[in-house]
């Protein structure tokens, strides 16, 4: 019974997310490359969609923090790893590129999908890229 309502939960979670998203105005990437033109036309609004997604996350982990269990799973699934390490800072420095260049990081990008907007698409084919060079690199590496 669990296995369709984790799907349902998920789905709308993200649906929630996806809405946020786009009454926020984060799905237009110049809303987002004005944010970090911070010499230029400055747009504050993505840090007020920041702070507000702060406080939600926050609420939802000091609430996480007090229950046993999660409701459709056995355990939570905390990272284990705390150490900031190369790889760690690579990848920071590499989303930031991405997200400074294409004004789209990976959830804003998925949700302008639904706009049809080619920007997104091309982002989305590009991250995907990007995954899977990663497990092959990853795998190879684990060999």
């Amino acid at each position: 019974m669990t296995g369709p309502l984790r799907v349902a939960a998920a789905l709308a979670c993200g649906l929630l997310f996806g809405l946020g998203l786009s009454l926020s105005g984060m799905l237009d990437p110049a809303r987002v490359r004005g944010f970090l033109d911070v010499t230029g036309a400055w747009d504050p609004s993505l840090a007020f969609v920041l702070a507000g997604a702060l406080a939600v996350s926050s609420l939802g982990y000091a609430l996480a923090r007090r229950l046993v269990r999660p409701a459709l799973d056995g355990r939570f699934h905390w990272p284990s790893r705390t150490r900031i390490d190369a790889p760690l800072i690579l990848g920071a420095v590499l989303f930031g590129i991405g997200w400074g260049l294409s004004g789209f990081c990976p959830g804003p990008a998925i949700a302008a999908l639904s706009t049809g907007a080619v920007p997104a698409l091309v982002f989305v084919a590009a991250m995907l890229a990007g995954m899977a060079g990663h497990r092959l690199v990853a795998a190879g590496r684990d060999r």
